[in-house]
C-alpha cells in the first residue's frame, strides 16, 4: 500500500531464485534493495563518521529502541527533533521495537499479554513495556520504519512454547497498530513482524496474522538466534512465496556474506546485522577472498592491501601489517578503519546482487562470489544453487 510518504516498486524477480530488485520510497530518501542496513544502536554506526557511511554507500541505518530509551532517553531524542536531528543523518533510518533486546538484555520479571515488566541492564531501574509504550518511544524517536513489539522466542522452544510467543506477538501486533493509527504519523512505517520459530506451522499463522496489517513492509524475525542455517533458510522457504509481493520483506539481524545472498536468493529484500563492526572490533575483515583475521602473526609484514579489489579509504591507504599494529596496541584507527572497510564491502556485495538480478545472472553472481570468498557456513550444502 502506498501513500504520500511511502512507496515501493518492484522493479524485477529473477525467474530462478525469487530474487528482487526494487526501490523503497520514503521521506528521506529512496532505497534501493536488496539493502544492507549498518547497525547504529547508540544513535552511531560505531567508529564510522556518517559522511564516511554515505561515502561507503549506506543508504538507511538502523537504531535500537531499547538502548536509546533507556539512554539518554526517547524523549531528550525528541526535543532534539528526533534521531535524524540528534545523530546529523539526513538519510532513512528504523528502529526495531526494543523487544529483543528486552528479552535477551534485561532481566526479566514478569511476561504478560499486557506487556514486560523488566530490570534495566544498566542500573537495575525497573520497567514496563506494552505495545503501546513500544510505539510511543518509537515515534519519539522519529525514524522513518518502526517495528511492531513483539516477543522473540529462543531456539530450542517446544512448539507450546514458541505457540504462545507468536500469539502474544499476534495479539501485541493489533495493538501496535491501533496505537499508530490514532496518533495520525503517516510518516513513519509501521512494519508487522513474522515470528513461529522454526516451526513452519506457526509461521504461517503468524503471517497469516500479519497481513491484515501488512502497509509498507513486513519482517521476518526470530531467525539467526541460534539455530542451523539449514532451518533457517528452510524458513525462509517456506514462507518466500507467501510474503507479499508489494512490499519489502525484512530479515531482522542476519549480516553475513553467504546468508545475504541466500537470503536475497529466497526473496528478501531487507537486511541489518551488527557482524561487520562487531568484528572489526577483534580485528577481522570481511574481504572478497575470505575473513582475514589481521592480528595474526603472518600480516607482522605484510605491505598489500587488505583486500585488492576494494577502493574503500582503508584498503586505498592502509596494508595488513599497519592494520594488525593498530589493532594489536589497542588504537581505535584500527577498529575505525576495519569497520569502514566491512561495511563497504557488504554495501558492495548487495550492489552487485542488485545488478545480477536486473542483468539475469544471479546464479553466476553467487557462484563467483563463493568461488573466491571461500565456504562460509558451509554454503555448497545450503545454497540455492543446488536446488
Amino acid at each position: 500500500m502506498n501513500n504520500e510518504f511511502f512507496s515501493f516498486e518492484l522493479i524485477k524477480t529473477d525467474p530462478e531464485t525469487g530474487a528482487r530488485a526494487g526501490v523503497l520510497h520514503t521521506p528521506h530518501g529512496d532505497i534501493e534493495t536488496p539493502v544492507y542496513m549498518p547497525v547504529g544502536t547508540q544513535a552511531t554506526v560505531k567508529g564510522v563518521f556518517p559522511r564516511d557511511l554515505e561515502e561507503a554507500g549506506s543508504q538507511i541505518v538502523l537504531a535500537n529502541t531499547y538502548h536509546l530509551y533507556m539512554r539518554p532517553g526517547d524523549e531528550l531524542v525528541k526535543k532534539a527533533g528526533g534521531l535524524h536531528a540528534f545523530m546529523n543523518w539526513n538519510r532513512p533510518i528504523l528502529t526495531d521495537s526494543g523487544g529483543f533486546q528486552v528479552f535477551s538484555l534485561a532481566k526479566l520479571n514478569k511476561i504478560t499479554d499486557a506487556g514486560v515488566e523488566f530490570s534495566s541492564n544498566i542500573d537495575g531501574s525497573k520497567h514496563f513495556f506494552t505495545p503501546e509504550k513500544a510505539m510511543q518511544v518509537e515515534e519519539n524517536l522519529g525514524a522513518d520504519i518502526i517495528m511492531a513489539f513483539d516477543e522473540c522466542s529462543e531456539y530450542g522452544f517446544t512448539h507450546a512454547q514458541a505457540e504462545a510467543a507468536m500469539i502474544r506477538t499476534g495479539n501485541w501486533l493489533e495493538r501496535c497498530y491501533k496505537y499508530h493509527e490514532g496518533q495520525n504519523r503517516p510518516h513513519q512505517a509501521l512494519f508487522p513482524i513474522v515470528q513461529g520459530n522454526v516451526y513452519t506451522d506457526l509461521r504461517a499463522e503468524s503471517l497469516a496474522r500479519c497481513m491484515p496489517f501488512v502497509k509498507h513492509g513486513i519482517a521476518i524475525g526470530g531467525l539467526s538466534v541460534g539455530e542451523p542455517k539449514p532451518l533457517m533458510y528452510e524458513n525462509l522457504e517456506f514462507l518466500q512465496d507467501k510474503l507479499p509481493t508489494d512490499v519489502p520483506r525484512y530479515l531482522m539481524g542476519v549480516g553475513s556474506p553467504d546468508c545475504l545472498i541466500e537470503g536475497t536468493m529466497r526473496g528478501v529484500d531487507m537486511f541489518d546485522c551488527v557482524l561487520a563492526t562487531r568484528i572489526a572490533r577483534n580485528g577481522t575483515a570481511l574481504t572478497s577472498r575470505g575473513r582475514v583475521v589481521v592480528i595474526n602473526g603472518r600480516y607482522k609484514e605484510d605491505f598489500t592491501p587488505l583486500d585488492a579489489e576494494c577502493d574503500c579509504y582503508c584498503c586505498k591507504h592502509y596494508t595488513k601489517a599497519y592494520l594488525r599494529h593498530l589493532i594489536n596496541v589497542n588504537e581505535m584507527f584500527g577498529a575505525m578503519l576495519l569497520s569502514l572497510h566491512n561495511i563497504t564491502f557488504l554495501h558492495k556485495l548487495m550492489k552487485g546482487l542488485r545488478g545480477a538480478i536486473l542483468g539475469g545472472y544471479v546464479r553466476d553472481y553467487a557462484k563467483e562470489f563463493y568461488g573466491k570468498y571461500g565456504g562460509e557456513g558451509k554454503w555448497e550444502k545450503t545454497s540455492v544453487l543446488n536446488k
